[in-house]
């Protein structure tokens, strides 16, 4: 479907009010759901103001929910675009069908936002992404996050690396950020005030340059989910093209669980590992397998179930060769 500005229509789901959009840079939102009928409609709620400043398509790519989630977006937002996978097809598998769906991209698109359904935008957020992509060099930019209680989200990623998973294995997450050497979070609160460049960032809401989407091409779709965000941005640097902070731009995300299930912090452990594989020669990722393993294995010891399911099928041939999946 070519975007145009017939297919920018005016009310719940798109655009600005008739006759006061013409001049404001151009996005598509795009919102991955599954099943997602219980939070998709604060975040809709949000978008009125959220995107404010743009004028916007809304675009839902949904993953054969069994919940209602299309007819739920059909009836609150009747000007959105669905588009239906037909199966659980993952998340990169969704923002391509959601792509596709808008190929070739209007001339006036000038990014495209990618969002979990669990996002709640803050007044102006947006507008505040693109901006963010008008520094040169920026593919990728991010919002500062909250969560549900009002605590900030540190979202900024350094590369993983052997080295930066023993470090968090010793001094946990938040001190071992501190120190660009031995933390891939970046725990710093003053990286968070300004436009910082990262090496990815966590990807629940996301600007992506029309540059970005044009040379980086389709998202990776072996992934399933988890990893896709970072083996993303890591391409984009690859073309010259960095990951930033928006500051000005506010979210909260309620988050998921995939800290407190097993299932999923499983395979998000194992995407870690696939990751790697595609740039590391195997002397690098063994380092890297044997550095998560005693990292999962330690908090496995604490305590934490979904850390010894993921030390299970890190030691299993089978589950490390398994495409991930739902």
């Amino acid at each position: 479907m070519q975007s145009s500005d017939e297919d920018l229509p005016q009310g719940s789901g798109s655009g600005e009010p008739a006759g006061g959009g013409e001049d404001l840079p151009g996005a598509v939102l795009i919102v991955v759901t599954w099943n997602s009928a219980d939070v998709l409609p604060g975040l809709l709620d949000s978008l009125e103001s959220g995107m404010s400043g743009l004028r916007w398509q809304l675009v839902v790519a949904d993953n054969d929910s069994a919940d209602g989630t299309a007819d739920l977006v059909r009836t609150t937002a009747p000007d959105a675009l669905v588009v239906q996978t037909g199966r659980n097809a993952g998340y990169s598998a969704a923002i391509n069908a959601a792509l596709d769906a808008v190929s070739p991209l209007d001339k006036r698109t000038d990014a495209v936002l990618v969002c979990n359904p669990d996002i709640r935008m803050r007044p102006g957020c947006g507008a505040a992404l693109v901006r963010g992509l008008e520094r040169p060099g920026t593919g990728i930019t991010a919002p500062t996050l909250f969560d549900g209680t009002g605590r900030m989200i540190r979202t900024l990623r350094r590369e993983p690396n052997p080295l930066r998973l023993l470090g968090e294995m010793v001094l946990g997450a938040h001190r071992s950020g501190r120190f660009a050497a031995l933390g891939e979070q970046v725990a710093d609160p003053q990286a968070y005030q300004g436009p910082t460049r990262a090496d990815w960032v966590a990807g629940s809401l996301m600007a992506l340059s029309r540059e970005c989407v044009e040379v980086c091409g389709p998202w990776d779709e072996y992934f399933f989910l988890y990893s896709e965000e970072t083996e993303y941005a890591l391409r984009a640097r690859s073309h010259g093209l960095a990951t930033r902070l928006a500051p000005d731009a506010v979210a909260v995300h309620l988050e998921g669980e995939s800290t407190v299930s097993p299932k999923l912090w499983t395979l998000l452990t194992l995407n870690r590992v696939r990751l790697y594989q595609r740039t590391h020669g195997a002397p690098a990722v063994a380092a890297f397998w044997g550095a998560l393993l005693l990292r999962e294995s330690s908090r496995a010891l604490l305590g934490r179930a979904s850390s010894r399911a993921a030390v299970r099928a890190l030691v299993s041939p089978a589950r490390m060769r398994a495409k991930p999946g739902p």
